[in-house]
């Protein structure tokens, strides 16, 4: 852990230094605040010590300007002589983490820095407890029996155990965030952070930003300095979805990291360092990207050690009635409705339907059935699907193009245009369907 002492006594300076060191902790010092503030430009810290009363910039004004920045500022222990406790209190309302007074005891002193360390280590992940609870929220459960699904099991359990890259392939809605999920659970990370990031849902800026953090004043706007994904996911997995979106400019600085583990916050000029396992997920064919000059071949290298194919749900008819009675369960009690089962009917509907969506697309549909039912068996009139398939209605082999164009259209109509509640149906974001719209040429 890396601890920095402020304080305009040199002998205390060099003092705690030593004492600190013999504890494994790594410390810098400044007399005074600029020269503290500059330290903290060019590394991150665990922990501050930090004297109230100093030449220069004092221990306030530096608590001042650090208190706006909540996530990179480590918490600040303030050291005072008996004279000046009010200002140590004062310190303590600009957001101080506790505060010792002159003279103390050195088991005293360290088991106050060993706290605030603590404390740094708790804050920094408690960002990760709202995509945990969402993530508890979904099934950790791969639902089906299929020969194909049992392949992508027996897959996973090779995989896991490894710290090996790992590449998911299928097309949108298959459930490759769940596998890479289920990779993370049987690994040996599995008590460290899982980090999922989209690549398709930010500009590259953002997303370089995103992924190796920034430090203050980096670019427009960037008023505090933040901790990429990598950092955030040290110890753990870092999940990088749609990578075949990722930019090409970026990927160089992605091919780097996972050689190395190191890498530069934008806008900062020290190295960092960080140990992550990374699973990547696409539902693009990479290698025509990389005949494009889209993708690089050496990052495409690098990710595909192991590959996991998952594979559509037309392609595993046999595990829709398992699927779709999974579904109705989950949401027959999350909203509270006696609905038990399916139909005869709706249940050769949902089976003769091609789910271009694939098990998103079964999901969204079963959850607007549960919704619409009125009674205690789902009816094949509570399906939002057309009796005739998709694939039937473009004419025989349709490309899969071609039926991604026609279920959005589809999705579109029944949305009535609306491209907020259409990308909801369809379970992406606005920016993924704007781009699927330009792609096909589709015009609202």
């Amino acid at each position: 852990m890396n601890i920095l002492v402020v304080d305009d006594e040199e002998p205390f300076r060099r003092l705690l230094k030593i004492e600190l060191a013999r504890k494994g902790y790594t410390v810098s010092v400044a007399a005074e605040g600029n020269e503290a503030l500059q330290l903290l430009k060019q590394q991150s810290f665990d922990a501050i010590l930090l004297d109230v009363v100093m030449p220069g910039m004092d221990g306030l004004s530096f608590m001042k300007l650090m208190k706006a920045d909540d996530l990179a500022s480590p918490p600040v222990i303030v050291l005072t002589g008996k004279a000046t406790v009010e200002t140590a209190v004062e310190a303590m309302k600009n957001g101080a983490y506790d505060y010792l007074t002159k003279p103390y005891k050195l088991e005293e002193l360290l088991i106050v820095v060993e706290r605030a360390c603590e404390f740094r280590r708790l804050s920094t992940k408690k960002q990760l407890l709202e995509q945990e609870l969402v993530r508890q929220e979904t099934s950790d459960e791969i639902i089906g029996s299929s020969k194909q699904l049992k392949s992508v099991l027996a897959m996973i359990q090779k995989a896991a155990p490894t710290d090996t890259p790992v590449l998911i392939q299928g097309e949108s809605g298959t459930g490759k965030e769940l596998v890479a999920n289920t990779v993370w659970r049987y690994s040996k990370r599995n008590k460290a952070p899982f980090i999922a990031l989209n690549s398709a849902a930010l500009s590259e800026g953002l997303m370089e930003s995103e992924i190796f953090g920034h430090e203050k004043g980096a670019f427009t706007n960037a008023y505090q300095a933040k901790q990429g994904l990598v950092e955030v996911a040290d110890g753990g997995t870092l999940f990088l979805d749609e990578i075949g979106d990722l930019p090409i400019g970026l990927q160089a600085k992605l091919l780097r990291f996972l050689d190395s583990g190191e890498f530069r916050r934008v806008g900062g000029n020290k190295t960092l360092h960080s140990n992550v396992r990374t699973i990547a997920a696409t539902n693009k064919n990479l290698n025509a990207l990389i005949a494009d000059g889209k993708f690089r071949e050496d990052l495409f290298y690098r990710l595909n050690v192991i590959t996991i194919a998952v594979p559509s749900l037309r392609e595993r008819k046999e595990d829709v009635t398992e699927l779709s009675q999974h579904f109705l369960q989950k949401y027959a009690a999350k909203l509270s409705k006696a609905v038990n089962g399916f139909s005869a009917e709706a249940q050769e509907l949902l089976v003769a339907y091609n789910w271009p969506g694939n098990v998103r697309e079964l999901e969204n549909v079963v959850e607007r059935a549960v919704i619409l039912c009125e009674g205690g068996i789902l009816e094949a009139s509570d399906l939002s699907i057309p009796v005739t398939p998709v694939v039937e209605q473009l004419g025989t082999n349709p490309s899969l193009e071609e039926m991604e164009k026609t279920y959005i259209l589809r999705v579109l109509k029944e949305a009535n245009n609306n491209q907020s509640r259409a990308s909801q149906l369809l379970g992406i974001d606005r920016k993924t369907l704007y781009l699927k719209l330009k792609k096909y040429g589709i015009s609202i």
